[in-house]
């Protein structure tokens, strides 16, 4: 990650001497006043994010404490027993695997993590080859790298802090983009691992969701423009209001005092606000120097020039940003989709094909260091090429489905 900053920051202070070389004497001060507007965005930003992360910190708390994702995890053990068949031998990693994923799909990014660490521990202790990476740490890390997310909820707050009109519109073309990259992964690991995917339980789970999604897309896709766009912010709302009512029953039937669970998890939403302003500050300062300096948009006219010359539709170069970060590193992706907000508007096509972008996969680099690293797995054999095909299987289709929904 330090690599990528400084080489920002470095390639945008060539790209000012280039422009003052070529006779743009204003180039020197514009990307210095760039580097100051990004860093009062970046405190702007994170302050009005102290709200509804306080909100969400707090619902999410409640899921916590009922224990709401241990019974989760307990409905997808099953399927995650047939993608990963040592965990049959190895009850107390399978609780571990499918605890972490049954928090990723509730957004429970806090609670996930630490799981994950742990899985990973438990999958370790019977690895032959302790520098190598097992199969069933393959299939696990490519999971977290393209789980389906049921509660995107850090996307949605962003576009509300930035002022959409319906942040929730979104949602439904999110959760396809995220099946995809989820599905491709999954089938491409599984190949490579030959395991059979054509077991009845996998391909009921699979179809049924498929349905589902292929139904709610299809209705919104027949709907004039004006409906669809309606249809697509009334189901992500209706999910979202779904999913609060889940949390308060869940809390209500274990019996939780609900007020003081809230506030005590509101409390770490407002700290979590304030160390965000760090991390948006470093990215959303090197891509202003970026962006200012000239090189970002001479690389996004390359690719503009290209797509027009086979035909295409070129409005999707402008979200590319977050295509190119998302892999990296995930502050770079989130401060890509705000300066794609800010620059083109939340609700333009760009702004919300970042959006779908942002929710599509995780940060496969980040999630193979931390995850492999934890343990001293040296050799990732072929994870990181399945974590990226899944990674751009998701981020090629949010773009194809934000032209469906948006454009």
């Amino acid at each position: 990650m330090h690599r990528l900053f400084t080489a920002f920051f470095l390639i945008g202070i060539l790209g000012a001497l280039v422009q003052l070389l070529g006779g743009d004497l204003q180039a020197p001060a514009r990307v210095v006043s760039a580097l100051w507007e990004a860093a009062d965005l970046a405190v702007e930003v994170s302050l009005g994010l102290i709200g509804v992360l306080a909100l969400w910190s707090g619902l999410f708390r409640l899921a916590e404490q009922s224990r709401l994702a241990d019974r989760m995890a307990a409905g997808v053990r099953p399927v995650l027993a047939r993608l990963m068949p040592s965990l049959r031998r190895d009850p107390a990693a399978g609780a571990g695997v499918s605890m972490n994923l049954a928090a990723n799909m509730l957004g429970l990014d806090n609670a996930a993590t630490p799981l994950g660490l742990k899985a990973m521990e438990s999958l370790q202790e019977h690895n032959p080859e302790p520098r190598r990476a097992t199969d069933s740490q393959i299939m696990f890390l490519v999971l977290n790298t393209s789980s389906v997310t049921l509660v995107p909820v850090t996307v949605l707050l962003y576009r509300a802090q930035q002022g959409a009109a319906d942040p929730a519109a979104v949602y439904l073309p999110m959760l396809m983009a995220t099946t995809i990259s989820t599905f491709i992964g999954v089938i491409l690991t599984a190949r490579l691992q030959r395991i059979p995917l054509r077991d009845p339980l996998l391909i009921t789970v699979a179809l049924g969701w498929l349905a589902l999604l292929a139904v709610l897309a299809l209705g919104v896709y027949l709907a004039p423009p004006d409906l669809g766009n309606t249809l697509s912010g009334v189901f992500g709302n209706g999910i979202l209001l779904a999913v609060i009512g889940l949390f308060f029953f869940a809390a209500w039937r274990a019996r939780i005092d609900s007020y003081d669970c809230f506030v005590e998890g509101a409390k770490e939403g407002f700290t979590l606000a304030v160390k965000l302003i760090p991390y948006l500050v470093a990215m959303l300062a090197a891509i202003a120097m970026l962006r200012a300096s000239g090189v970002l948009e001479a690389v996004l006219s390359a690719i503009r020039l290209g797509a027009a010359a086979l035909g295409w539709d070129t409005r999707f170069v402008d979200a590319l940003p977050v295509a190119f970060l998302k892999p990296l590193s995930g502050s770079g992706a989130r401060a890509a989709m705000l300066d794609v907000m800010q620059t083109h508007g939340v609700d333009s096509l760009a702004g919300r094909m970042a959006a779908v972008m942002q929710g599509s996969t995780e940060t496969t680099f980040y999630v193979l260091a931390v995850y492999f690293g934890s343990v001293g797995i040296r050799d990732f054999r072929y994870a990181l090429w399945c974590g990226l095909a899944a990674d751009a299987a998701g981020l090629l289709a949010a773009i194809l489905l934000s032209y469906v929904f948006f454009g």
